[in-house]
């Protein structure tokens, strides 16, 4: 999907951008195109439009004597001015060209208001265009900087949309020579759609809501540097950061449909997540030394839950909450130095010690509602559990080691090693529950203890004209040990039954990539690469309460011994510039990746290829200027990507997953005059990938279309006011879900900005 209208918070300065970079294209071409140092310069009696050059009196000719009497001191100044030779003006700078005239306002400030209208599903317009539906206003965007006084410097950046939750300040005072201060407060919103899934034997679609679910995320940042001409500089940082609000989830809960039960009815998570963060840094150059440390303090509260549906409409649905809790603190320490050995070798190495403590609390409740407390009388609750309690502790240990070295002028050779080493313990335990029988309790613990090392190797030679090679080898070797004891809930022995496991795992990870561009002439790039990686992970299980034989009818967690996952990856560009106006960029890439599993021999089953991923990306993109006043784009994407798994083999229930889709975009810039610039932008999607599987499981995969257009207007009314009028119309077309989240949407927009 994409984004056809926003998201608004970046609107205004993504405008500036648009106006300042196309400035800079229209500078260029003038500056290839004004008549050379010597050429006559020929003007108007006509007084200047905004934004082009004067001149008082065309400069005379070599050899040619002055006309009109004057006075002898403006006698003079023609003389030295014919002496001089013909010069022609100098090319306006890219903010004079977006300001249409010579003055340049390095303030503003922008209010803009407008509305986004929806026709047809609410909630997946807002998701897909990431807007509410309704009107909005509000400083679309503001910019101050200036001078407290002759060293220390102010700026100001910010934007707050009413009654969308969408507000950014920034606000920094640097003095030079001394250090700065920084302030950051950022708040904006996501939405999501709460649609679930679409049965086609019943037309069957269920919705929670006809609007998008809203989620707020925030983050306030505090910081203050010393940053003098000499010794350490010290920077000391609080961050504040939070989401809260609610998000749709893929947990679809089991509804009755003519075909039996599918699991189609929308889920939902609250969520509530805050955490402070509190860090000192210091850096500080000895000699040809530079070395650092820092201190980092982390607390947070995790709180969400899982809202899902059982049997919806019917005399046994149930609401179920799954509650999910943790607390934490951080600490952390790291440090790094660096130096140039000699003047073709440099040295850099840096270590992290990390210290978690969590405490986690957790519930699964069914009952009548929502966030009800566990009731014993309620014969309809499934599996579930309240009173979840437990801890973990973590201990993470990292070190990194890099040397540049230069043995020749055109070779860069770059070796790198890391290790990591992590200890992490675990153990919980609560009341399992299901539905009047009486309660069991349960408990679980589990050890980890983790070691891997990872060496890269990277390299780039440049000794052959018009091309440049690079290389590099990673390897990763990693080995530890798992123990597990206890486990979920089980009552009435239903459920999942208590284990005992032990293992031995060891992983080795290997990645090969190279490539080389090539430049055989000055409108030509050729780029071509690929890389091939294979992970592989064997478990060697010391102990395993679950049999893994034929007969067995629970084989979690040892019945795995081996997983490999490899992958074969070669990719294409070539760029070329025809004309000096136009540019044409091609993109292919071909991507293979496959999975191969291999079981406990005692099962009587061998290794096997349980998966393969084939993928093909094909990108085409054209950009032409053929005026300085009007820019051309054109974008073409295509891709071919399926995954098939031998179960697709042998049941209906699981079908091979195909991901293919195109998409075209055209985007055309036009400086009407002036003072008028037009922006106008098209856009199309399809994929085509719908399984309807109904009789055998859910129908899945992805069909539909989109169209998009948009339209900007900016006019500069005066050197100091710019008006914005912009409207966009997008149209979907979801046939995944039979037409139940279609939807046309059209956003209409104005802001006035005032520059000083």
């Amino acid at each position: 999907m994409t984004t056809v209208f926003g998201p608004k918070r970046s609107a205004g300065r993504c405008s500036y951008a648009l106006w300042l970079g196309r400035g800079m294209l229209v500078a260029s071409l003038w500056m290839a195109m004004r008549p050379a140092p010597g050429a006559e310069v020929t003007t108007n009696a006509t007084p200047a439009k905004s934004g082009q050059a004067t001149t008082n009196a065309t400069p005379p000719k070599a050899g040619e004597a002055a006309t009109n009497a004057a006075p002898a001191k403006a006698e003079e100044s023609a003389s030295k001015e014919a002496a001089k030779p013909d010069e022609a003006p100098a090319a306006p700078t890219p903010e004079q060209i977006y300001e249409g005239g010579a003055n340049s306002y390095k303030n503003w400030i922008e209010i803009g208001a407008g509305g986004f209208m929806v026709k047809g599903d609410a909630g997946q317009a807002e998701q897909q265009q990431q807007m509410k539906r309704g009107a909005y206003g509000g400083i679309e965007d503001l910019h101050f900087e200036g001078n407290i006084d002759k060293k220390t410097t102010l700026t100001l950046d910010g934007h707050g949309i009413f009654d969308d939750h969408d507000y950014d300040l920034r606000l920094n005072v640097k003095r030079e020579d001394l250090g700065y201060v920084r302030l950051n407060f950022d708040n904006f919103r996501t939405w999501t759609d709460s649609s679930g899934s679409f049965f086609p034997p019943d037309n069957l679609h269920f919705s929670t809501s006809g609007e998008g679910l809203p989620l707020d995320r925030g983050n306030i940042l505090f910081e203050a540097g010393l940053t003098p001409k000499a010794g350490p500089k010290v920077t000391f940082k609080y961050t504040h950061q939070y989401r809260q609000g609610n998000e749709s989830s893929t947990i679809w809960g089991p509804a009755n449909t003519s075909l039996g039960t599918r699991n189609i009815y929308p889920g939902s998570y609250t969520i509530d997540e805050k955490s402070d963060a509190f860090g000192v840094d210091v850096a500080h150059r000895i000699a040809s030394i530079d070395f650092g440390g820092g201190v980092r303090y982390e607390t947070g509260t995790l709180g969400n839950g899982l809202l899902t549906t059982s049997q919806p409409g019917g005399l046994d649905k149930q609401d179920i909450t799954d509650r999910q809790g943790t607390d934490y603190d951080m600490f952390s320490v790291h440090a790094f130095g660096e130096t140039w050995l000699k003047k073709d070798l440099f040295l850099s190495s840096g270590f992290v010690f990390d210290n978690l403590d969590s405490k986690y609390s957790g519930s699964q409740v069914y009952g009548d509602d929502f966030s009800v407390a566990f009731s014993p009388n309620n014969a309809l609750g499934g599996l579930g559990y309240y009173d979840l309690n437990g801890r973990s502790h973590l201990h993470d240990y990292v070190f990194n080691l890099t040397l540049l070295a230069m043995p020749a002028k055109a070779l860069t050779i770059i070796p790198s090693v890391r290790v990591d080493k992590e200890d992490w313990s675990a153990d919980s335990g609560g009341t399992g529950t299901l539905g009047a029988f009486p309660t069991e309790q349960f408990s679980s613990r589990s050890d980890l203890d983790e070691v891997d090392v990872t060496e890269r190797v990277d390299i780039r030679y440049t000794g052959i004209t018009n091309w440049v090679f690079y290389a590099g080898p990673q390897w990763t070797e990693g080995s530890g040990n798992l123990k597990e004891n206890g486990g979920l809930s089980q009552v009435f022995g239903i459920g999942f039954p208590p284990i005992q496991y032990a293992t031995d795992n060891s992983r080795l990870f290997q990645k090969y990539m190279a490539g080389a561009r090539w430049y055989p002439t000055r409108r030509l790039t050729l780029d071509a690469g690929g890389y091939y990686k294979y992970n592989r992970y064997d478990y060697d299980a010391t102990l395993d309460s679950t049999p893994n034989g034929p007969a067995s009818p629970n084989r979690y967690p040892g019945f795995l011994v081996m997983q490999g996952f490899e992958t074969y990856d070669a990719n294409l560009r070539l760029t070329l510039r025809p004309v000096q106006n136009v540019t044409l960029v091609g993109r292919y890439e071909y991507q293979v990746s496959t999975v191969n599993t291999g079981p406990d021999p005692v099962s009587g089953l061998g290794e096997t290829e349980s998966a393969r991923m084939n993928s093909h990306i094909v990108a085409l993109n054209a950009g032409w200027v053929p005026w300085s006043r009007l820019s051309l784009q054109l974008g073409f994407n295509y891709v071919l990507s399926d995954v098939r798994t031998p179960a697709s083999d042998y049941t209906a229930a699981v079908l091979r997953a195909n991901n293919d889709y195109w998409t075209l975009n055209f985007n055309t810039g036009f400086v009407l005059d002036n003072k008028t610039d037009l922006n106008l932008g098209y856009f199309y999607y399809q994929p085509d990938n719908l399984q309807n599987n109904s009789a055998a499981g859910l129908p899945l995969g992805a069909a539909a279309q989109e169209h998009g257009v948009t339209a900007t207007l900016t006019r500069r009314l005066t050197d100091h006011l710019r008006l914005n009028l912009r409207y966009a119309f997008t149209h979907f077309e979801d046939f995944t879900s039979g037409g139940f989240n279609n939807y046309q949407a059209q956003l209409l927009y104005s802001s006035l900005q005032y520059r000083f």
